[in-house]
């Protein structure tokens, strides 16, 4: 069934939805809301003067089914595009149209809204190609025991019977109204709480419907952290979804299934039992199943799903309701070919009892014939018969006793075989005990060494991770006093920054004072000049007096020359300021030579601060 044929079954049902007065016809006003929405849910555009220029040359009223087919099929349905719209949504809008004037529920009724929709998705899926759309018995008996399968109860097989012995359902078939009737009188499904009838209804839905060959919880190894999740897988006929919970919100990643992939079991590590993996081409994904029952499941489910794909088939529930109705057209094939030969069978027989009577007519008139001879021959037959039976019944005798004999000898031959197979086959047990016994006992003794090497791995990671806590706290303790350190070093180069900087300012006033000094120098110096200037010229003076005076020569008076002239003493101011310009000559040098000393040892110092900082 391709998707134009489930497409029509559901617009089949909106159609005949619209015709109020059934007469097989709808108006032009409703098919266009009809059309208009359809392009909606389809995800095509809409043209709506299309029906209008379509039924131009046909304006007598409402348009039939068959009216509207063109239509439908050249404005809607060639334009449809698999994969691009969602067919559950096309699915609600004519159940939702068919569904107010068909589905009325006696008594508010077991199922849902939601149930009711699932379960008439579930009818168009399994109902005949032809229309009105019905269900045969067989499709529905199937169905039925996919829900109570999903249910894990078993089918209420006398109700079913009763219902379908019903004349409209043997010779029409099962409608969907009469189906969900039957689903809403809770005969079939006595003694089940809604919430489990509704929970199958929905898994029964996503398996035929939504094509999911199975679901469940995995765990999945993932592809770069190499750790183990638990997901929510689907698996479909092209493709493996994983989520993070059954709600199936957030999807987590696809696996696309192909002919190349494959599934292999694996065996069980890391902890991780019942593994299997699925290869495809570029990566292999690690699973591991609750139990080996779910783990076969679930390769099987897989393998079925890379089958599919490699047959180019893509729905299992289509290919296996073509193969139910390919055996019930064969069963239907057998049953009139058995009918045949059944009637050729019947005419055999009368044209065979035709001849028998005809024959019987011969007989009789030859057993008349007989009697005479019969009767003649019975004396010497008597005769012979007695003589006879003595010896049937000697020979009757002997045979009986020789069968006993081999009868006996066969059964003890037989009994001996027995007790041979017997032995033999007790004496390969105890050797199969045996073996399993020992690969029991070396697997015992390799889980021994699993466990005490995952101890001592357990017990060296605490050990490694104690010395990693008391290396951390080594860390902080050295890193709480570097800082410590830093900041009594930080002080300390402010400390020496003050008092180089006092040393430098004392080392300005010292040069200041030297300046000062050097000046004063200069002045001493120049005086001292000048001075020693004086004293020359007081020499010559004095030399120039002391000369002596020759005969005739007229002496000055001398009393004037002594009173105006005497030798400097030490207290003489000059000799004092000479004295005094030569000290202050020396005490300036003196100066300089200190004022160098203290600067050396102020740079040197000031070159040791910068060393420690």
């Amino acid at each position: 069934m391709d998707l134009r044929s489930e497409l029509l079954k559901s617009i089949w049902y909106a159609f005949t939805a619209l015709d109020v007065e059934k007469s097989g016809k709808v108006s032009k006003s409703q098919l266009k809301v009809l059309s208009h929405n359809l392009c909606t849910v389809l995800c095509i555009p809409h043209d709506p003067a299309a029906l209008e220029e379509h039924f131009r040359d046909d304006d007598d009223g409402p348009v039939s089914s068959q009216g509207y087919m063109p239509y439908l099929n050249k404005y809607i349905l060639d334009k449809v595009v698999e994969g691009v719209f969602v067919k559950e949504n096309v699915d609600e809008l004519c159940w939702t149209l068919t569904a107010k004037k068909n589905y009325k529920p006696v008594g508010g009724g077991i199922l849902s809204q939601k149930d009711a929709f699932r379960l008439w998705c579930l009818f168009i899926f399994l109902s005949e190609d032809k229309y009105p759309l019905v269900m045969i018995p067989d499709e529905v008996e199937y169905l039925l025991k996919k829900l109570c399968m999903a249910m894990s109860v078993e089918l209420n097989g006398v109700e079913l019977e009763e219902f379908i012995s019903q004349d409209s359902v043997q010779q029409n078939g099962f409608t969907v109204w009469a189906f969900l009737e039957m689903m809403n009188t809770g005969r079939l499904t006595r003694g089940i709480a809604k919430e489990s009838i509704s929970m199958a209804i929905e898994e029964v839905y996503r398996e035929i419907v939504g094509d999911v060959l199975k679901q469940g919880y995995l765990w999945k190894k993932g592809q770069l952290r190499r750790n183990w999740t638990e997901r929510w897988f689907t698996l479909k006929p092209n493709a493996l979804d994983y989520y993070t919970s059954e709600d199936r919100k957030d999807r987590k990643g696809s696996i696309t299934l192909d002919s190349n992939c494959c599934v292999e079991i694996l065996p069980d590590r890391d902890g991780k039992r019942c593994m299997f993996c699925l290869k495809t081409i570029s990566k292999t994904f690690e699973l591991s199943a609750s139990d080996t029952k779910q783990r076969q499941e679930w390769t099987s489910a897989i393998q079925t799903a890379i089958r599919l794909h490699a047959e180019g088939k893509t729905s299992l529930h289509k290919d296996l309701k073509q193969k139910r109705r390919e055996q019930r057209e064969f069963r239907e094939r057998r049953r009139e070919a058995k009918e045949q030969e059944f009637q050729h069978l019947r005419n055999l027989q009368e044209e065979r009892e035709r001849k028998m009577a005809e024959l019987e007519l011969l007989k009789e008139a030859q057993r008349q014939a007989q009697i005479l001879l019969q009767q003649e021959e019975e004396r010497r037959r008597k005769q012979h018969e007695e003589l006879q039976q003595a010896l049937e019944e000697q020979l009757r005798e002997a045979e009986e006793a020789r069968a006993c004999m081999q009868a006996e000898m066969v059964l003890k031959e037989a009994e001996a075989e027995r007790q041979r197979r017997r032995i033999k086959e007790l004496e390969e047990l105890q050797q199969r005990l045996e073996e399993a016994l020992h690969q029991e006992v070396k697997a015992r003794q390799d889980e021994e060494a699993f466990r005490y090497t995952q101890t001592r791995l357990l017990a060296e990671e605490e050990e490694k991770m104690k010395a990693l806590m008391s290396l951390q706290e080594e860390q902080e303790e050295c890193i709480q006093r570097a800082q410590r350190e830093k900041q009594e070093l930080k002080q300390e180069m402010e400390s020496k920054s003050r008092a180089l900087e006092e040393a430098q300012r004392q080392l300005e006033e010292v040069r200041a004072n030297r300046h000062r000094v050097d000046q004063d120098v200069v002045a001493a110096q120049r005086k001292l000049r000048q001075a020693s200037t004086n004293v020359k010229h007081w020499n010559v003076q004095m030399n120039r007096l002391m000369h002596p005076i020759g005969p005739g020569e007229k002496r000055p008076s001398v009393g004037g020359f002594h009173s105006s002239f005497r030798i400097p003493t030490q207290k003489d101011p000059g000799l004092r300021l000479w004295q005094k310009s030569s000290e202050q000559d020396e005490e300036s040098k003196e100066n300089v030579a200190e004022g160098d000393t203290d600067k050396k040892r102020l740079s040197q110092g000031s070159n040791g601060d910068m060393d420690v900082h």
